[in-house]
């Protein structure tokens, strides 16, 4: 079967930049296969994100530190023969990037399946590896606050960043991996402060998730916004029970990140 897209306009990292200077808001969907994908296309979704999260909803495990870069690499191809438009983000899977070569051998192999950026997760001891891969023309989307592949070190899926220093931290965190070179941030249920803080201070586009409104893109798991999750997490939003299908649930999803309904303060930490 061959997907294909109706939308014409190919998204860029210049794409979100703009879109961040006219203060105008963009969506991001977590997904992992090219049906999917191509729907999202057809949505005028501007990015999509292979998520690591793929352990868990795919594979069934309890965190996403089992996926391997075979795993990513196999499920990039797949959204990236769906989709010619919306610009793709894959993750690095955890210990895939430990050290700046590492990082730049298996960031290889994700854009060469499809990737047009990487996505790693960490603060300031990601600078290096951050500028090494964006001076040899891999782009960057970091991710700071709650990040998956710590959880043992956080000790469970908690929020991020509440208290002064926390805070402080991820903020200061946040700059430096701007100044390395990254293009994007993800920020991952910090209070809405924060995230409101970090998207103000830096030039690079924010997406959030769990981190409220203010943030200059949001990014939901497809299973969540459709529902297939038994427990969804308190940031997420079945956008399928309102819209009836699987296509308008992407529109709807679109159209309230853009307009601001969604995420409400009911989807977000203080």
């Amino acid at each position: 079967m061959t997907y294909t897209t109706t939308h014409k306009t190919t998204v860029t990292t210049n794409t979100l930049r703009q879109h961040k200077k006219n203060q105008q808001r963009f969506s991001c969907i977590s997904l992992y296969d090219a049906q999917t994908s191509a729907i999202a296309a057809q949505q005028d979704i501007e990015t999509v994100l292979v998520g690591d999260s793929l352990g868990m909803t795919i594979q069934g495990h309890g965190s996403t530190l089992p996926v391997t870069m075979e795993h990513m690499v196999y499920h990039t191809a797949a959204v990236a023969r769906g989709n010619n438009t919306s610009l793709l983000i894959a993750d690095m899977p955890f210990m895939s990037y430990s050290t700046p070569e590492q990082a730049m051998a298996n960031a290889a192999l994700l854009v060469q399946a499809g990737a047009h950026m990487v996505k790693l997760e960490g603060g300031a001891w990601l600078q290096e590896t951050i500028t090494q891969l964006t001076e040899r023309g891999i782009p960057v989307c970091a991710h700071l606050g709650l990040t998956p592949q710590s959880v043992n070190k956080f000790g469970g899926y908690k929020v991020q960043g509440r208290g002064d220093e926390q805070a402080d931290i991820i903020l200061q965190d946040a700059k430096r991996i701007e100044a390395a070179g990254a293009d994007l941030l993800v920020l991952e249920c910090v209070p809405r402060p924060l995230a409101k803080k970090i998207t103000e201070t830096l030039a690079i586009p924010t997406i959030g998730i769990g981190a409220g409104k203010h943030t200059d893109a949001q990014v939901l798991v497809v299973n969540d916004l459709i529902g297939l999750t038994e427990k969804p997490p308190k940031f997420s939003k079945n956008f399928l029970n309102e819209a009836g299908s699987i296509p308008a649930a992407f529109k709807a999803f679109d159209d309230q990140v853009k307009s601001g309904e969604f995420p409400d303060e009911s989807h977000s930490f203080t």
